[in-house]
């Protein structure tokens, strides 16, 4: 037995002295920036995104903001950015990339906010003008640019917490079927040396658009409310990140009441800050239930997708000049596109390139995904069989998104890298009567989509993503 214990005691000095020359291991570090990205008024018309046209600016009620936050782990760094407008193209995504050398991810996304400018260029004068400022493009994406070089030189090492709560109150689903995406998450990272909040992630899934279609004051909306309220609270940098919009998850039409009980109706600024401070008190109240999470080690996998765009409108709108997108040939592989001539595009099926992206954080699995997906094809609730009167009952349904995150905590970013509109399950397309749920006209939603092909091609490339299928 002696002998044993001898044993034991020279093996462990041995293991000792193998690890003693080794550098610890290098902890997560965090690092948090945000940036004032209004655009000004006075010298041009500035046109609000999200409803109708020639809907101009006419003062700030608070500002457009983009809030970003980098995280480097060993060699790794990863840089997010979210901003208060309602979408971002892939092409803009890829220009502030090339001013990013060094990280091995950046992601982009936007709140999808609809008081705010027009990013895409759909909501000008008229549908045949472009709402967008060229140079007003070019200062957000330099300030994108900024927003991640200061949160990178703001880097200091950091423990990280999660927090997950459902609030269904705080949604309303405005197409049949009503399924909610009510999970909000929240991560915190707290200096280590400090032991104080360094940062906060808030990750919602709603459409910022309680101002409704009146209100001609540029605003985040609710978000920027909901920023205020956590920030107070944590007294620390706070971003937010949109998740699951279409559908629609609405801030429109849910029940918001004021401190008195008095409800509060749409298309007000007293709706919006108090639907944001409520959004921020449940974060605030979720990380008093937060667990500690390992964020470490980082693992990206991000490619280019392929998607036909069937839609009419956008076809038109692309001829025109309106929406402005690099077009390809569609192949029937959603993995690559032909070069398309402008002689060609009017004989030929188009297609767009877009990104999907997954990343693992340690513990946490993140599904980045363009556009405004539906819910029902991030939680697998696709109904089956499919409503009487689709256009599509027997398509297949989709991959769900959240089935192919395995790890212990997951979360959703959408309108990530791209805004292609709604991504809709193919055995709920509705364009041709009879109508699905006994309605009298085509529901909302495939007028803003690519086409009935979007959700499987775009559901299938996740998968094979995440399974690292080429």
């Amino acid at each position: 037995m002696r002998a044993v214990a001898v044993l034991r005691m020279f093996l462990l000095a041995f293991l000792l002295f193998l690890t003693n020359g080794l550098p610890a291991a290098e902890p997560l570090q965090a690092g948090f920036a945000e940036a004032d990205v209004t655009p000004k008024l006075g010298d041009k018309a500035v046109f609000m995104a999200g409803f109708g046209h020639n809907r101009k600016a006419t003062e700030v009620a608070d500002p457009i903001m983009a809030r970003g936050f980098v995280l480097k782990h060993d060699k790794q760094k990863l840089a997010f950015v979210c901003i208060d407008v309602v979408g971002f193209f892939h092409a803009n995504v890829e220009r502030v990339r090339k001013q990013l050398p060094g990280f091995d991810y950046v992601l982009i996304s936007s709140t999808h906010n609809h008081e705010g400018p027009d990013t895409l260029g759909l909501w000008g004068s008229s549908p045949f003008k472009s709402g967008i400022d060229p140079e007003y493009m070019k200062r957000l994406e330099e300030q994108i640019v900024e927003v991640v070089q200061t949160a990178q030189k703001a880097l200091r090492p950091v423990t990280a917490k999660i927090a997950a709560a459902r609030h269904p109150e705080l949604l309303h689903d405005s197409r049949m079927p009503i399924i909610l995406h009510d999970d909000l998450v929240v991560l915190q990272f707290l200096d280590e040396q400090m032991k104080k909040p360094a940062g906060i992630v808030v990750q919602w899934n709603c459409h910022p658009e309680t101002l409704a279609d009146k209100n001609t004051k540029l605003s985040g909306d609710f978000v920027g409310y909901a920023v205020k309220e956590v920030a107070a609270k944590q007294a620390c940098p706070v971003v937010y990140l949109t998740g699951t919009v279409g559908g629609l998850m609405s801030s429109l039409k849910t029940d918001i009441r004021s401190e008195k009980g008095e409800k509060l109706e749409d298309g007000t600024f007293e709706k919006a800050k108090r639907y944001g401070q409520l959004l921020g008190q449940a974060a605030n109240k979720a990380l008093k239930d937060s667990k500690d999470v390992s964020l470490t080690p980082f693992q990206v996998r991000h490619r280019h997708v392929y998607l036909p765009v069937d839609n009419k409108i956008y076809q038109l709108g692309r001829q025109m000049g309106v929406l402005q997108r690099e077009a390809f040939l569609w192949t029937g592989d959603p993995m690559k596109a032909e070069a398309a001539p402008a002689a060609e595009l009017n004989k030929k099926r188009s297609c767009l390139k877009t990104e999907v992206a997954w990343l693992r954080l340690g513990d946490l699995d993140i599904a980045c995904i363009p556009g405004e997906i539906y819910p029902e094809l991030v939680l697998d609730k696709v109904p089956d069989p499919a409503p009487e009167g689709a256009d599509f009952p027997d398509a297949p349904v989709e991959p769900a998104i959240y089935k192919q995150l395995r790890g212990p905590h997951r979360m959703i970013i959408g309108l990530a890298n791209d805004e292609i509109g709604y991504v809709i399950p193919k055995r709920q397309w509705d364009e041709k009567p009879p109508f699905t749920y006994g309605n009298m006209k085509p529901p909302y939603g495939e007028i803003n989509s690519l086409g009935p092909e979007t959700a499987p091609l775009l559901c299938e490339a996740f998968r094979a993503l995440v399974q690292g299928n080429k």
